[in-house]
């Protein structure tokens, strides 16, 4: 099974990749879609989705997970983030697979062990659980995060 992990931003949308058979797991690929702040917010948007589509045609994953929102103390740092998850979510449904939502905590709960786990403890595990994939930054290691929750609940 392959499954395509998602952390949504509208400035940084990391994705990765991974491959579940029984309980071995293993890294395809990771990324950042990055949009540029001077942009127009539909532009951003569209740029989101436009390179969300390219990452799943050339990955076909069986299932894909999403972090679900948290509250920003900014409110429009919130809709934004908002806005860019609508687009990721329409972007893995319209595959037509399997899109899993997963709580912060409920990823570093399952990758780390822990509801109160930083973003060290994270890519720490993470080259335990994937030895030898390079990733691509702190948005795409928290796509493969949310990609192991999947593969743990699935």
């Amino acid at each position: 099974m392959i499954i395509l992990g998602l952390d949504p931003g509208l400035g940084t949308t990391g994705w990765g990749v991974i491959a579940k058979s029984g309980n071995r797991l293993s890294h395809i690929a990771n990324g950042q879609i990055k949009t540029d702040a001077k942009m127009p917010l539909a532009s951003r948007l569209l740029q989101l989705d436009l390179e969300l589509t390219d990452v799943l045609l050339e990955h076909k994953p069986d299932a894909a997970a999403v972090e679900e929102v948290f509250v920003n103390s900014n409110p429009q740092s919130t809709l934004k983030l908002g806005q860019a998850r609508g687009v990721v979510l329409l972007g893995a449904s319209r595959t037509g697979i399997e899109v899993g939502e997963y709580s912060a905590r409920s990823v570093k709960k399952s990758v780390v062990g822990v509801g109160n786990a930083d973003k060290k403890q994270i890519q720490a595990m993470l080259n335990i659980l994937l030895p030898g994939a390079k990733i691509a930054g702190a948005d795409a290691a928290d796509a493969l995060a949310v990609a192991i929750t999947h593969a743990h609940h699935g």
